[in-house]
């Protein structure tokens, strides 16, 4: 179908309360439950599939969310079962509570291969085996010792917020349609956000549930963690950023924070401008040589607190790696030292 012989007229809505819900296209109902971070909120979408519903992400696993769910086994599901649960990705504030959710339908679990591994992994890991593994990690990119202290048990956070990952679940993969209420919905593959970040979209009805691939306002974070300290996701955020540009440019985006919007490629745009300047900010503070740490306050002039300041890491981190990947860094690796980051053409 044409864009330029549709007219859509989805409702730019304000975010509902946490016990409502508001229908943001036909048998499609968005939910935004509350998350203890910065950023305060997560987008859950409901669609409607005849005698039941699936749902796309969960919410944190808490006490909090879990009686927000039975409110909402009434409220925003009128009594029908969840039949089939996506989770979009690993991160807490998605899958937290797909254990919870379902146990308690017996419903059916859909997620890539990488996200449930990639979560099955991290509740395995105890602080025990976590703190040497991560301190190592942090003391690399010039972490303080009394940081070095904070983080050392950042493997046993997160199955305080996500309860045990389904099984068995239902591999999707990129390419697959999954029908749901006889809409079609056709799975694309994100990522650099997270390893196989998994996006809907309806080419008939110009939907686009891009979870945290495309987010209006904040760009998602693009990050190296410690189990692959020389990795480049950039350049796998930017490489989905070009392939989601076929996408039709009229589609609605339905993103997991924020609100839902129209101008994806015009977001994508500015996505991929983003990270242009921050490369560049990168190269040039980088004349002398330099550590991730000391890179911190260049890149992010806002204060960050202790969450904020893990996400700043990985991402500055990111966007060395990448620019070392490019030939225009050097990492410089002393022993007993911290590694610095030097411009190559300085």
């Amino acid at each position: 179908m044409s864009s330029e012989h549709v007219q859509l007229d989805y409702p730019h809505a304000e975010p509902p309360a946490h016990d409502s819900y508001i229908e943001v296209a036909p048998g499609v109902r968005w939910l935004r439950f509350p998350l203890p971070f910065a950023l305060n909120h997560i987008n859950l979408y409901l669609l409607d599939d005849g005698d039941g519903w699936v749902l796309v992400d969960t919410g944190i696993k808490s006490d909090i969310s879990y009686d927000l769910w039975r409110r909402h086994f009434e409220v925003a599901l009128e009594g029908r079962p969840i039949v089939r649960v996506i989770g979009t990705h690993f991160h807490p504030d998605h899958i937290g509570c797909a254990e919870f959710l379902v146990d308690h339908f017996k419903a059916e679990f859909l997620t890539a291969r990488e996200e449930w591994l990639m979560a099955t992994m991290l509740q395995s890991e105890t602080s025990r085996g976590a703190e040497k593994f991560w301190a190592a990690f942090y003391r690399s990119v010039g972490l303080d010792d009394e940081m070095l202290k904070a983080v050392a048990t950042r493997g046993e956070n997160y199955s305080e917020r996500v309860g045990h990952m389904p099984r068995p679940f239902t591999r999707l993969v990129d390419g697959d349609q999954i029908q749901i209420g006889g809409r079609t919905w056709h799975v694309i593959i994100g990522t650099g956000h997270s390893p196989e970040l998994i996006t809907l979209y309806s080419p008939d009805d110009h939907l686009f549930i891009s979870s945290d691939q495309v987010l209006p306002g904040i760009s998602p974070n693009i990050s190296v963690h410690a189990p692959e300290p020389f990795g480049d996701p950039l350049t796998e955020f930017l490489d989905s950023c070009a392939k989601l540009t076929a996408l039709d440019p009229i589609s609605y985006v339905l993103p997991m924070h924020g609100r839902p919007f129209y101008g994806l490629h015009e977001r994508l745009e500015e996505l991929v401008r983003h990270h242009g300047e921050r490369l560049a900010l990168t190269v040039e503070a980088c004349r002398t040589p330099i550590t991730v740490v000391e890179l911190l306050p260049i890149m992010f002039k806002r204060k960050l607190d202790f969450q904020q300041t893990q996400f700043a890491i990985g991402e500055a981190l990111a966007h060395v790696n990448h620019l070392v990947v490019l030939g225009d860094l050097e990492r410089i690796a002393e022993p007993g030292q911290p590694l610095r980051y030097q411009s190559s053409t300085s």
